[in-house]
Order: structure tokens, then sequence, then C-alpha cells
């Protein structure tokens, strides 16, 4: 990008701080432009904020390259009239919202946008899990759904979740024309946005979707297990308690601390179970009531962490050890339809489908990617999400996956045996499948297309002391799959996948070794021989890429 001079950055400033309709990002901009702070204004003047599969996300505050109420105004208009192009005129749109910072704000401008550009508008009654807005597309008939939420990223994030009418998040070519509408939006006084004429809905949806809940589980199941539930700041606590009541599972304890909405989210580093500390309220919960388990929601409730007793203390479940529990336990009740993951999660899926004559896809990465698998009767990811019920809900879904593994711990407790038991067993079926994550946090993006490109021209032949047997640039794509940035690896007995993130600024590898276990009493060298594996292999890897 060509250098920009400092009076075109303060004109440029100017412009859009006369069209922002905002008073709190009009006060930040205003400052900046007073006191010519040409490096901030720079970073918010680079550039736009790029609308992509994921839609948008970013940080909050004043500019283009940030999360603010004149970049969702254009991003409204311009999905607007990519519907309207399509011919859904007159089509209804479901606009849902989490608790963060500005989101309501961002939910009631794009029903005024989409109710100026002709479409049907319905805001949902207050902030909810994402999971009841994707239930709500298929629910209401909708041409498309709009979430606000950040999901899992830090306090000061924001963004911009799109799904279309089948319930299920954009994939290509959608994103790129609704991008393409969206920069042909000239100015906001372009945009007509209605002071009223959208519909704010009741609990009418909310409660159909808890009605559709009860079909996760089967009838007359077990329902004892016991829980500690933390909602990590996020919005998921009410709707999962009406669930587990209406289930009839015990009350789940609650971390306190961490139950109300809170945008700011005190208590957490990064409000992600997947992130150190960010379950230590919980753990200290669980040692103080002793429950069977401990459930976690990310801030918008479309994930699922579990924590199970594992020896004198609590750990957490990777999202692959739950994927497998989940799947085993469907198979376990007859289920029947496609089960179906994305490259990046563990391979055991696959052995689990085919033991049971089920079919098995592996998509890219992202449940934009899984909804759209044919028959799907079961999906996961190793990010903590599952889709235990596509009919329902055509992404993940944190809430039906929480009673879901509280169902099989029920059923596991009555036999006097835990989660842990059943992954002993399914490790002795179809072989330890150990999973670990290499993942590097950056300020400077181009540290990750560096690592990337040195992984190109250099890829490793060896991990760990394993021959890599095969090396794939998944930017090719491949007779299974459309073409994404990645690099995927094969070794002998293991196997690493390496991208960028798609919603932070991280560089991921994800690592998987598979150990043969001939019975119970293997297990232990089993654990340790996979432990030794994938340390070897994240030092390795870490020396290829030059992270």
């Amino acid at each position: 990008m060509p250098p920009v001079h400092d009076d075109d950055l303060i004109a440029r400033a100017k412009a859009w701080l006369a069209e922002d309709p905002d008073p709190d990002t009009r006060a930040e901009l205003g400052a900046l432009i007073d006191a010519a702070d040409t490096a901030e204004l720079t970073a918010r003047f680079s550039g736009t904020l790029q609308f992509g599969t994921a839609g948008l996300r970013g940080e909050l505050g004043a500019g283009p390259q940030r999360m603010n109420r004149s970049v969702v105004i254009r991003a409204a208009a311009g999905l607007a009239a990519y519907l309207n192009r399509n011919g859904d005129t007159g089509g209804l749109v479901v606009i849902g919202y989490d608790a963060r910072h500005k989101s309501a704000d961002f939910a009631r401008d794009t029903a005024a946008v989409m109710t100026g550009a002709g479409l049907r508008a319905a805001v949902l009654p207050r902030p909810l899990p994402t999971p009841v807005l994707a239930f709500a597309i298929r629910h209401l008939g909708a041409v498309a759904g709009v979430e606000v939420t950040a999901s899992h990223n830090p306090p000061r994030d924001n963004g911009y979740k799109v799904y279309l009418g089948d319930g299920s998040q954009i994939v290509p070519p959608a994103d790129a024309g609704i991008a393409a509408e969206i920069a042909a939006v000239r100015s906001l006084d372009d945009v007509p946005r209605p002071e009223a004429g959208w519909d704010t809905l009741d609990d009418g949806v909310l409660d159909a979707y808890l009605a559709r809940t009860d079909a996760v589980l089967a009838p007359g199941s077990p329902r004892t297990a016991r829980t500690v539930y933390t909602a990590l700041h996020g919005v998921g606590r009410d709707t999962l308690l009406a669930a587990f009541a209406r289930a009839g599972f015990p009350e789940p304890v609650l971390v306190a601390e961490q139950a109300d909405p809170d945008p700011e989210f005190p208590t957490v580093a990064f409000p992600n179970p997947e992130e150190p500390g960010a379950m230590d309220l919980a753990f200290a919960k669980a040692r103080e009531t002793d429950p069977d388990l401990i459930v976690a929601n990310d801030p918008d409730a479309d994930r699922c962490a579990v924590a199970v007793k594992d020896g004198a203390d609590w750990r957490m479940l990777r999202g692959d050890e739950v994927g497998a529990l989940l799947a085993t336990h469907l198979v376990a009740r007859g289920a029947r339809g496609t089960f179906a993951e994305s490259i990046v999660s563990s391979s055991l899926l696959g052995r689990i489908a085919g033991k049971a004559g089920l079919p098995y896809e592996e998509t890219l990465t992202g449940f934009k990617w899984i909804a759209r698998v044919d028959g799907l009767r079961y999906g996961y990811e190793e990010a903590l999400g599952y889709c235990v019920d596509p009919e329902g809900v055509r992404d993940k879904d944190g809430i039906t996956a929480a009673l879901l593994v509280t169902e099989l711990a029920s059923g596991l407790k009555e036999e006097g045996r835990t989660l842990l038991d059943l992954l002993d067993d399914i490790a002795v079926e179809h072989g330890l499948h150990a999973t670990d994550q290499l993942s590097v946090r950056v300020e400077d993006l181009s540290l990750i297309a560096r690592a990337m490109e040195r992984l190109r021209e250099r890829p490793p032949t060896a991990l760990a002391g394993l021959a890599v047997t095969r090396a794939e640039d998944l930017t090719r794509g491949t007779d299974r799959l459309p073409p994404t940035d990645g690099l995927r690896y094969t070794l002998d007995g293991a196997r690493v996948i390496v991208r960028p993130s798609g919603t932070e600024p991280k560089l991921k590898c994800y690592l998987e070794v598979v150990v043969p276990v001939a019975d119970h009493a293997g297990l232990p060298a089993a654990h340790e021989k996979a432990a030794v594996l994938l340390a070897g292999i994240k030092r390795d890897l870490s020396a290829a890429a030059g992270i």
C-alpha cells in the first residue's frame, strides 16, 4: 500500500468523523485528529476490516480498521444488497447478539438497515447464545441471520457473523459477493435507517429451541450426573440452566464469579476455556463440591468444554476427547447418518464411524463447512465445537453438547464408571489417538506469513524421529478439499497440520500421534510414548517454522 501523507490521512479521518453516528467513537476519533496522532490514525485508516467467511471480527474503536457502528452499518447494507440481488427481497433476517460492548447497538443498526432495504427484520429479545440464533433462522424460515459476537476473543473485540437461510454460516462465493456489495457502499448517508419497523421477538423462539433440546437425549436415559458450570461471563447460563431443568438433571452448581454476563470478562485473561487459567475458578468450585464433571461454555455458548477428575485433581478434556466420547455415545444409541469433522480434528472419529458402518466426511476448518455435509448426523471440531442436532441447529451448539455429555456421564455413573474409563476403552479398541496443539500468538501478523513461507520452502523431512511420508500444501486443494491456507504432513504414525487462525492473530499447529494398544494394561506405556512423541514433534516443528 502506498504511503499515506499526513494531510490525506487527516482529511480521510475527518470525512469518516462527519458521518459517524456513534458519539463514543466520534469523541475518540476527534481526539486523535486534534492530537494529530498519525501513528494511530494510520493504523485505523490503512485499509478496511475485511469481510470474509468469518464475517467481521476485530477490535472496537473508530475508523475503518476497527469494529464500530459505521463499519457494521456498511456490512449490513452490503448483506441487504446481496440478499435483494439474489431474489430474497422482502425476506426475513433474524438478528441475535451477545453481551459484549456495543453488541446491542450493532444488532439495532442491522435491523434498521434491513428494514430500510425492504427486508423484514426480527431481533432476538435479549443477549442469547449463538445457537439460538442459528436455530431461529431455520425455525422462522428466514433468508439470513446475523449474530453480533466475538465469541471467545478478548474483551476489546467484537464481531459480526452471517448465516444464510439454510441456517449455516456463509462460505465462498457468498462471502465475496457480500464483500463486493459492502465495498460499493459510498456513504452512510446513502443507507436508509428508519427508526422503527422491525420486530423484537418474544421468548417463543427460545422456548422452541429449548423444546428441541429434549430430542438430543434418549427417552428414559439416566439423568443423575452432577455438574459444576461456568458461563465465563457470557450469555450461556440462563439457557443452559433451563435446558438442564427440562431434562431433569441435577441443577448445576454455578461458578458465581463468572455466572453473569460481563463484557469486561474480569476473571480471565482470555474468555476461552482452552486458555491457561480460564477454568481455574471452575476447578476450585469442583474441589469444594465434588461433582461428576465440570461443564463450561465460551461467552456466546456455541462451544462446550468438559473437565473431569483425574486422580487427585481436575483436568480439561481435549476437544478431540469429547468429540470421540460423544461419537461413541451416539453410536451406542444407534445413531444413523454421516459423522463429520474438520481436517484439524483427530482421525479417531473416522475409525469410530468406520467400525460402526457409518459414512464419514472430512472438511476444511470451521462449522461453516461441517454443517454443509450431506446427511450430517454428528459433527465436531477440536476447538470445543460439537453439532449434535443438525436438524435443529446447523452449527456448533454448546448447550445441546453439554446435555449429551452429561447424559453420557450419567449412564457411566450408573455403571460405576467415568468418562475417563470410556476413553480408555476407546483407546484399546481403536488405538490411542493423542493430540496436542502448538499455538503461537503474535502482535506482528507478518511473523505468521514468514513461518508459513519458511515451511513451504524447506518442509521438514522428519519430526521427532518419524519420517514425513507426505507433505501437502493445502493452498492447492486436494481431491476432497477446496484450497485453504494450510500445510499437512503425514508421518509414520502421526499427522501435523499448520495454518493461520481465521479469527485470531495466531499460528496454529495441530499434532496427532496414534499408538496401538493391545489391552488396558498397555495404556500407561502408550500414553508415555505418545507424550514423548508429541513433545518431540512440537520441538522439531517449532525449529522448522522458526517460531
